[in-house]
């Protein structure tokens, strides 16, 4: 009954936060939702003990009550992105193969070392100093771009279809790479023995990312299989749902990847299940019902990290620091996106613009607030979580209402032109 009411509470606070900002800010809903959130926060925090003690005190508890790495790594981020997953063309994803792998294994660990060493050298200057490995562990968690909060933007942001393809591609791959890389370093850091041999690392990412792509391609094959003769729709999103309900428990199971398993599967289902695929009753209803899980699970996660700002113990203490690495993390962002799109020049070319909006566009999200909040309560840990809501914060409001402007479709069409006559 309690995660009922919790739940409910959350449901309903969505709702008016999505209806103010529909009616008032009339920002994109997720960010809207969040920048409401984040208001609320601070009014409880300076005023609420002294205007309505009891209502703070109960959204306190209630906040503290969930643990946000659990809900999201464990639950909703199963669904979110299982059906970014059924939306992503695979034929789409073919053309930008190289690309999307690049900027979600090279790119991830440039940026983790870059972050990790500019945060060392550069944080002891405005007196904060943290550990080399613990650094190392905050490069690791910002350095994926969130697929949540990337997919939400670019479907209002008007970019062409390769370029979408790339960010969105990056954003839905990238956790791999990265969770196991934190992985590494936070053990190192809290004194864990780790086998940080070549040999180590390969077989760690190989079990991880490369168990979670196999595992998600035969829960989508099996589940395909199943609905070939299937004409109900009721029936269909049982299937579906009990792939991602399922699926995370049989990946989890095995120390697989759930993300990485949720992508794969609906990245299976979505372009070779024919129930996806052709104009029927059952692939309507799939579709909305996706669409409708995707838009309720992204309202109560931005909701989430919004109210998040009340567990976050001496954030004044680290706004300074977090500006600073904020600039660094887009720093990062540039040399991680620069270096392998050079590697990659002679078979893709990417146009000034393209390059701009691949910087922009990374944003970072519930992902890396949740992957801050798993270190263990430490002399460093109240910095790095305070810094990752920072750069959070700042990459979904100020990077998320901006990409529009960045990503220009017509000056990007006009630059791969340019680049086309040129070749």
């Amino acid at each position: 009954m309690e995660l009922y009411y919790s739940f409910s509470l959350l449901i309903v606070l969505a709702t008016v936060f999505e209806y103010i900002n529909y009616r008032l800010l009339k920002l994109p809903s997720t960010i809207g939702i969040m920048v409401i959130a984040i208001v609320v926060s601070l009014i409880l925090i300076f005023f609420g003990e002294n205007l309505f003690p009891k209502t703070t005190d109960h959204l306190f508890k209630l906040i503290g009550g969930f643990d946000f790495t659990e809900v999201l790594m464990g639950a909703m981020l199963n669904f979110l992105l299982f059906a970014g997953g059924i939306h992503l063309n695979i034929n789409d994803l073919k053309k930008q193969f190289w690309p999307v792998v690049m900027f979600a294994s090279v790119g991830v660990v440039i940026s983790t070392f870059v972050v990790g060493f500019g945060v060392y050298y550069i944080l002891p200057l405005v007196g904060i100093k943290i550990p080399l490995l613990y650094c190392l562990v905050f490069g690791a968690l910002i350095s994926p771009t969130d697929p949540v909060a990337v997919l939400g933007i670019l479907k209002k942001a008007n970019v062409s279809k390769e370029l979408e393809t790339k960010v969105a591609g990056e954003s839905l791959f990238n956790d791999g790479v990265a969770v196991v890389i934190f992985t590494i370093v936070l053990h190192l850091a809290i004194g864990k023995q780790v086998d940080t041999s070549a040999q180590g690392i390969v077989d760690l990412l190989l079990k991880e990312a490369g168990g979670g792509l196999l595992l998600g391609v035969a829960l989508g094959y099996i589940a395909s299989r199943a609905m070939r003769d299937v004409n109900d729709y009721i029936l269909s999103v049982l299937v579906t749902l009990s792939v991602v309900m399922g699926g995370y428990l049989v990946a989890h199971s095995f120390h697989f990847s759930g993300p990485l398993t949720m992508v794969a599967a609906g990245l299976f289902m979505g372009n070779f299940n024919e129930k996806f695929k052709k104009k029927s009753e059952t692939q309507d209803y799939l579709v909305k019902f996706w669409e409708l899980i995707d838009e309720i699970m992204n309202a109560v996660l931005f909701l989430f990290i919004g109210f998040e700002l009340l567990l976050i113990k001496d954030l004044n203490d680290y706004l300074f620091a977090g500006a600073i690495c904020i600039m660094i993390v887009l720093f990062a962002r540039i040399v991680s996106i620069f270096i392998p799109s050079k590697i990659m020049s002679r078979r893709n070319r990417f146009s000034p613009t393209t390059m701009k909006v691949l910087v922009w566009g990374g944003l970072r999200g519930g992902v890396s607030i949740a992957l801050a909040l798993s270190i263990p309560n430490n002399e460093h840990s109240n910095a790095i979580i305070s810094i990752t809501y920072c750069v959070v914060v700042f990459s979904i409001v100020v990077q998320g209402l901006t990409i529009g402007k960045v990503a220009n479709p017509h000056k990007i069409a006009q630059e791969d032109v340019l680049d086309h006559v040129y070749d």
